[in-house]
């Protein structure tokens, strides 16, 4: 049994994900789910399944409609992006530890180039979290 659905990108935006979002709802459910789930005791072995389709962290969010996004076309990139640098596929499950280790592999630098179209990019949030996981 799963415990969470992800797409692509949200695997590195909750490694870098430091209590800041779109919106106070956002922000709670996001929250929710990093620190009470993936950073808490045992977070490790939290189950994913990979979708394209809106997912447990965009549940609140402001611009999500249905099953998609205001902003479909930067979401899709960017999903398709992480999904390649991750090797991640719709319908794949994982672990969060799973996701870790293939998120410490990842080329130094590579986020300038996978995460790109976010506006959170600039704020070097996931580059800092993404440094302190490849030291560990």
């Amino acid at each position: 049994m799963t415990d969470l659905r992800y797409r692509p990108h949200h695997f590195l935006c909750s490694l870098g994900f430091e209590g800041k979002g779109y919106s106070p709802e956002f922000t709670a459910n996001m929250t929710a789910i990093v620190q009470g789930r993936l950073r808490a005791p045992g977070g490790e072995s939290a189950r994913i399944t990979v979708t394209v389709a809106a997912d447990d962290i965009c549940a609140p969010c402001p611009s999500r409609r249905m099953t998609g996004c205001d902003n479909d076309a930067k979401i899709a990139a960017l999903d398709a992006a992480h999904a390649a640098a991750l090797g991640l596929a719709p319908g794949d499950v994982l672990s969060w530890g799973e996701a870790l280790t293939r998120m410490r592999a990842l080329p130094d630098r590579a986020l300038s180039q996978i995460c790109a179209p976010c506006q959170w990019l600039q704020y070097g949030m996931c580059e800092a979290a993404l440094a302190r996981l490849k030291a560990s």
